[in-house]
């Protein structure tokens, strides 16, 4: 129940322990799957009907669903040679240089920096492993 003192429910209480489970759907919910399940293929027939006879919001209904929106769209553009830091360096001024001048999304910049840093973390991993490598083997000839 409730913390007299505080007035609050203790922690990990529910405020209505006889509520809805977590997971469970609303009753409402669950009866129109059921409609639509049964009635599915007409309803379907109803749309395809109005969308052919020039009911634009059917149409995009339908397309939305075969369709969808993209989200992401290929980029072209040249990077030099991206497995060295220098080469990493590079790329980083072109994307941002790509930005700058409005051939590039700033989002998509952003999305192909985290890429070039993902790759210029990677390089650095293989760096420090062959240089512990290196010092292994001289202290331990």
């Amino acid at each position: 129940m409730t913390d007299a003192k505080a007035g609050r429910w203790k922690p990990g209480q529910s405020g209505n322990p006889a509520g809805r489970k977590a997971g469970q759907r609303h009753r409402s919910t669950v009866m129109l799957e059921k409609l639509m399940a049964s009635d599915a293929k007409t309803i379907l027939q109803a749309v395809l009907t109005a969308a052919a006879a020039g009911d634009m919001s059917a149409a995009r209904m339908i397309l939305d669903r075969v369709v969808p929106v993209a989200k992401d769209r290929p980029i072209a553009i040249d990077l030099p040679d991206t497995s060295t830091m220098q080469g990493s360096q590079e790329a980083a001024g072109a994307i941002v240089e790509a930005v700058a001048r409005g051939h590039m999304l700033p989002s998509e910049g952003a999305a192909l920096s985290a890429l070039l840093e993902a790759q210029r973390r990677t390089i650095e991993a293989g760096d420090l492993e062959r240089r512990i490598a290196e010092i292994e083997r001289r202290l331990n000839p």
